[in-house]
């Protein structure tokens, strides 16, 4: 393949140096003339290990070129990608005008030449830039078929780019509608990446990242309360990282539900009480139950939006196969339903108000002592023929709900499931 890469920084020059390694010859572009004069000689504008015998080896075997002329390139690649920085402004906003301006310059040079091409993104941007891009610079062109526009976000770190870009942790392809990209871009991308939507290529990029921040500070804030406890914190989180069933997996990465039961909130009251006792600063830990409680809310107010009047609640413990209460988000949103006026009916299965004890008897003796009324173990009575279902708990299985619901029936899914989708009811999802 012939590529152009524009934007010589960090993600440009170490696509430019791995690309030629595979045999694809690449058109290095930027605007400044050092980073151009660099790269034509076959010298890494950059810091990173291996690339610099990279890049030596492309400008020997003829395949690696720069310039700063945008239709000098264009005119001699079928591929464009566009590599430029997207710094922050003093706000924390986004700033795109160096993509838009080489963005606006491809698409000119590409109306000029009337040859196809395509192109692609890989500058970090916030979900919908791609879109709006398309829509204000590119209309003409990905209307008649002239260009192909992608979005694939880049997984590089520095000081292990090279070995990064030869074995990727993760790789994926934002295309229009989320359809699989073109074949023949499979020596670019790669056969396995899957593809998504536009938005959900750019969203993934930023998810890593938070994610990445989130581990590194939650690291950091176990590190000071431990050292504050006399603990080492180093030790702990070695002993941590072994959990790979719960810790290191994928387990509790999936929107849904808030947390409940009867450990999370309360170790994570406890802790965060520590930190304040002691005099140390955990943000992110303090951070933790009111942002609970905030996607309580939403959940809460989804479900207002969408009862008509009657509402099927299926499950009411915390989470599935289990007859847990405590701190159960849907027992406050059944709380939110009966104050508001809405006729609930209750089907968990996993319920037996006989055999309740202890703390779990008294969260429902004081927040819902008329759960016995709602509480039913016919699911047809439960749903009746119209209405709101709220599906926390998969505590029925598919084919004995699907005969019991019709077009007049919405259902709420609320963890996940994606079998809901197929049934008679108007299918919305909590958080997709």
């Amino acid at each position: 393949m012939r590529v152009s890469i524009f934007g010589l920084g960090y993600v440009g020059a170490v696509t430019a140096g791995c690309l030629t390694k595979e045999g694809h010859t690449v058109v290095g572009v930027d605007v400044q003339a050092e980073k151009v004069e660099s790269l034509a000689i076959g010298v890494s504008p950059i810091v990173e290990p291996g690339l610099g015998d990279l890049l030596a080896d492309a400008a020997k075997n003829g395949l690696l070129s720069a310039t700063q002329n945008h239709e000098e390139a264009i005119a001699a690649t079928g591929v464009s990608l566009v590599c430029v920085g997207t710094p922050s402004a003093e706000s924390g906003e986004l700033n795109l005008q160096y993509v838009r301006q080489v963005v606006g310059q491809i698409a000119d040079a590409v109306r000029a030449s009337g040859e196809s091409h395509d192109l692609v993104l890989r500058s970090t941007m916030l979900p919908g830039s791609t879109q709006k891009i398309a829509d204000e610079l590119l209309a003409d062109l990905l209307g008649s078929g002239k260009l192909r526009l992608f979005f694939y976000p880049e997984f590089l770190r520095e000081g292990t780019a090279v070995a990064d870009f030869d074995d990727p942790s993760l790789a994926v392809v934002g295309t229009h509608d989320g359809s699989a990209f073109p074949g023949e871009l499979s020596p670019l991308f790669g056969g396995d990446a899957p593809s998504v939507s536009w938005p959900g290529a750019e969203m993934v990029k930023y998810a890593c990242n938070a994610f990445h921040a989130t581990k590194v500070t939650f690291a950091n804030e176990i590190g000071r309360i431990g050292k504050s406890m006399g603990v080492d914190s180093q030790s702990v989180m070695r002993l941590l990282c072994q959990d790979t069933r719960l810790n290191l997996s994928p387990y509790y990465l999936r929107p849904g539900n808030p947390f409940g039961g009867s450990c999370l909130p309360k170790d994570v009251r406890a802790l965060a009480h520590e930190g304040r006792r002691g005099g140390v600063e955990l943000p992110l830990i303090d951070s933790l139950l009111p942002s609970n409680e905030a996607h309580l809310a939403k959940l809460i107010e989804q479900t207002k939006r969408l009862a008509k009047g009657r509402v099927t609640l299926l499950g009411l413990s915390f989470k599935s196969d289990t007859d847990d209460l405590r701190e159960s988000p849907m027992v406050e949103v059944a709380q939110h339903l009966l104050g508001r006026g809405f006729e609930l009916s209750i089907y968990d299965p996993q319920l037996n108000l006989a055999k309740l004890i202890g703390t779990n008897k008294r969260v429902i003796d004081e927040k819902m002592p008329h759960l016995a009324s709602l509480l039913t173990d016919d699911l047809a009575t439960a749903l009746g023929r119209e209405g709101l279902v709220i599906a926390a708990q998969k505590c029925v299985d598919i084919e004995t709900l699907r005969p019991l619901l019709t077009a007049e029936h919405t259902l709420l899914d609320v963890n996940g499931w994606p079998e809901l989708r197929d049934l008679p009811a108007q299918y919305e999802g909590f958080c997709w």
